[in-house]
């Protein structure tokens, strides 16, 4: 090969690259931020507690200081709503949400939807089997827990389900009220859970990472919000540029 079609070939790879980031660089950005970053971090603190086989310095001390703000009144309304990040909220909503969008006829939201709920519940069963991790026993919790901490089943799944709605919204005007109403569930149902005293805030911190993770790279590969007739465009595009 001479160095002119060497030549020819490099410009017309790299004109095929630039195209090619341009017209995804919004899923490289999401993958980086919504993916490899919480991996990172929560693969950072798995290895902690795998080599090290206990808590963090700043576990204890959190939860000693949310322990403080506790009062019998409060209890009640606590134990209330961390039911809501399970079987008594989670779960029916998100049933709910299936079975609508089937109704519906939504096949790509529905795919997206099941993948990324049961994905999750699998992926947390999995890792607190993995790790074992016993959940503290610094006090007395007025609504114990029998199986293992890490991660918070809780935390991910309110996650889970927030980043489930945000998706199916995005393009709709509910947009920033599911974003924000999201963000507010997912944090009070994470602070029931210290509150309670059945999990470290490492455990709610891996929970909220890996379930970002998941419904992110879900969402990159699903991508609910495509059209088929669109998707088939595009594979078609890049098929005649390359």
């Amino acid at each position: 090969m001479s160095t002119y079609e060497l030549s020819k070939r490099i410009q017309s790879f790299w004109k095929f690259l630039v195209k090619l980031l341009t017209r995804h660089w919004r899923s490289l950005v999401l993958l980086f931020l919504g993916v490899y970053i919480p991996l990172q971090i929560f693969g950072e603190l798995a290895e902690e507690i795998w080599e090290k086989e206990g808590g963090f310095p700043w576990d204890v001390p959190i939860l000693l200081a949310i322990h403080s703000t506790t009062s019998p009144q409060l209890d009640g309304f606590v134990i209330t709503l961390t039911n809501l990040g399970a079987y008594w909220g989670v779960f029916p909503v998100s049933v709910a949400i299936v079975l609508l969008l089937a109704f519906r006829r939504q096949w790509r939201f529905l795919t997206y939807a099941l993948i990324t709920f049961l994905g999750s519940l699998l992926i947390n069963r999995a890792a607190k089997l993995t790790f074992q991790r016993v959940r503290p026993s610094l006090w007395e919790s007025p609504a114990p827990e029998s199986d293992f901490a890490f991660p918070s089943g809780h935390a991910m799944g309110s996650v889970t389900f927030a980043m489930v709605l945000i998706i199916l919204t995005w393009n709709t005007r509910w947009r920033w009220v599911t974003v924000i109403g999201g963000l507010v569930f997912a944090i009070a149902i994470s602070w029931t859970r210290m509150y309670l005293g059945v999990h470290y805030p490492s455990d709610i911190i891996a929970g909220w990472m890996a379930s970002i993770a998941w419904a992110v790279g879900v969402c990159l590969v699903i991508r609910p919000h495509r059209s088929q007739r669109r998707l088939e465009k595009e594979e078609e595009a890049a098929t005649e540029t390359s």
